[in-house]
Formats: C-alpha cells, sequence, structure tokens
C-alpha cells in the first residue's frame, strides 16, 4: 500500500484563542440563526417570539447530546458512581488523586441531540403557542448546514474516524495511528451540505407554489413534511455511512448492527411518518 497517496491529516485543535471543533460549532449554530430568523420575517412572525428560539434549540441540544452520549453509548461508566453521573452533567474530569480537571464535554451524540432538540422545541411551542409544524419545518431547513459545521469539527480534532481502506481520498489521521482511513466526518459534512441546498431550493419552490395557489401544498413551510424528510434524509445517510465508521465503544463490536445505526431506525420511521402525512394534505395536530 503506497501511503504517500493518502492525505496526512493532523491539523492544530485551535486556531488562535479558539478550538477549531468549538468554532465550527459557533459557525454552524449563527449560520442556522440567521437563515432561522430570514424564514420567521418571510412567515410575519413578531421578532419577540423569534428571540427565545436559540436558548431553547442551544440547550435542548446540548444537553441531549451530552445525556445521548452518556446513557447510549458508556452507561457503565456515567450511570454506575457518583464521580461518573457528576462528569455526566459536568465538563470536569476527576483524577485519581482526588482532584478534578475541566476537560469540555467530552463525547456529544448526534441522536440524542436531535431528540433533545426536539423536546425543546415542544417546550419553545407551548410558550409562544406558534405551530409545532411550522417551527419544526424552519429548524429543519436550517439543520443541515448546522450538522455540516458539527461535522467539520469532528474532522479538525480527528474523530469518529472511520475504517481502514485504500480509497485514493483516504485519510491518515496522525494523531490516532499511521493507517489510510475513511474520512467519514467528511462524507456527512458534504452530505449536510447537500440536504440544506436541497432544502432551501425547495422551500423557494414551495413559496412560488404559494403564490398560484390557495390549497395546501406539501413543499410549504408547515406541512411537516421539511421536518420528515429532514429526519429520513440525515438518518438514512447516518444508518449507510455506518458501515465505514470504526464502532466507538467495545460493546457495538457484538452487535449485529452498531448503535449508531440503531439509534437512526425510530428516526427514519418517525421522518418516514411525517412525509407521508404531509402528503396527503392531512391536518397535522
Amino acid at each position: 500500500m503506497n501511503y504517500e497517496l493518502f492525505i496526512i491529516w493532523n491539523p492544530s485543535l485551535s486556531i488562535g484563542p479558539f478550538r477549531w471543533y468549538s468554532l465550527c460549532w459557533l459557525i454552524g449554530l449563527a449560520l442556522a440563526y440567521f437563515v432561522v430568523k430570514r424564514l420567521y420575517k418571510e412567515q410575519n412572525i413578531k421578532d419577540e417570539l423569534f428571540d427565545p428560539l436559540f436558548f431553547y434549540c442551544f440547550i435542548g441540544i446540548l444537553v441531549g447530546a451530552r445525556l445521548g452520549h452518556c446513557i447510549f453509548y458508556q452507561p457503565d461508566y456515567f450511570l454506575t458512581s457518583g464521580k461518573g453521573f457528576v462528569e455526566m452533567l459536568l465538563p470536569i474530569h476527576f483524577l485519581a488523586d482526588g482532584g478534578w480537571k475541566f476537560t469540555g464535554y467530552e463525547g456529544l451524540a448526534s441522536h440524542g441531540g436531535t431528540l433533545g432538540l426536539m423536546i425543546a422545541l415542544w417546550l419553545y411551542v407551548r410558550k409562544t403557542k406558534l405551530s409545532i409544524w411550522m417551527v419544526l419545518d424552519n429548524i429543519a431547513i436550517a439543520t443541515g448546514i448546522t450538522a455540516c459545521f458539527i461535522r467539520l469539527g469532528n474532522l479538525m480534532n480527528s474523530e469518529i474516524i472511520g475504517k481502514v481502506t485504500d480509497v485514493p481520498w483516504a485519510f491518515i489521521f496522525e494523531r490516532v495511528d499511521s493507517y489510510p482511513r475513511h474520512p467519514g466526518q467528511l462524507y456527512e459534512a458534504i452530505a449536510y451540505a447537500i440536504l440544506f441546498a436541497i432544502m432551501w431550493w425547495l422551500h423557494k419552490k414551495g413559496m412560488s407554489v404559494g403564490k398560484t395557489q390557495t390549497t395546501s401544498n406539501v413543499l410549504q413551510v408547515g406541512s411537516g413534511w421539511y421536518f420528515g424528510f429532514c429526519l429520513t434524509y440525515i438518518f438514512t445517510f447516518r444508518f449507510f455511512i455506518e458501515y465505514t465508521k470504526e464502532i466507538q465503544e467495545a460493546f457495538e463490536a457484538s452487535l449485529p448492527i452498531d448503535m449508531g445505526q440503531i439509534l437512526s431506525i425510530p428516526f427514519i420511521i418517525l421522518g418516514t411518518y411525517c412525509m407521508i402525512r404531509a402528503k396527503k394534505n392531512q391536518p397535522l395536530t
């Protein structure tokens, strides 16, 4: 195997005072913020109803992603001791000498983040009295751009690495080992960027349809179709891309499919259901 053909990957973890991973998260959330703000403006939703949305989304994603990782991937560590439980909630790690250090949250699961976001949006809708399907569709349109930057952050961190391969675009993650591997993070980032482009184009097409039709249309925001398509696209892709990734925890080796694939199935089912409901033009309540 000619290792000179592959991409050697070992970037700095930081740029100035910022860690690449944190910066990618902030860029992704900021872009989603402006996208949804524009959608709210197009829909003549009051600014005071938009203002708390970012807070709900940020807390929902962070809490859900953290709990998802701890509960789904490392329950034997985080749920079996007092120290583990504290580390699940706080961004610290207890040392063997009795001290502790700040580590940040080392472990965030996208499935948990999605579930946390959905719960947060439900709470947001209860407070604002907006249509749940309008809010879910708006967030779905912006989701791809945020997911893209989060995966780019994983790439900069050399984490969630792929299996060993000889494809010409393989990366050698020097921080991990010296083997060429699938850049699974890059695959996902590209897929999510494409998702955002598709969703934005369909949204614009839906707006033009709405100007010429008075009847409900699946492409108009608020039908629930965008939310369903977002879930189905992301987690179907996630299911199959898992075949190119290394397992994250040892117990997954004994499973017929890995934990990421298992957790993707309910979201695919939910997304498909929402798309079918919207396609039938039935009221979503």
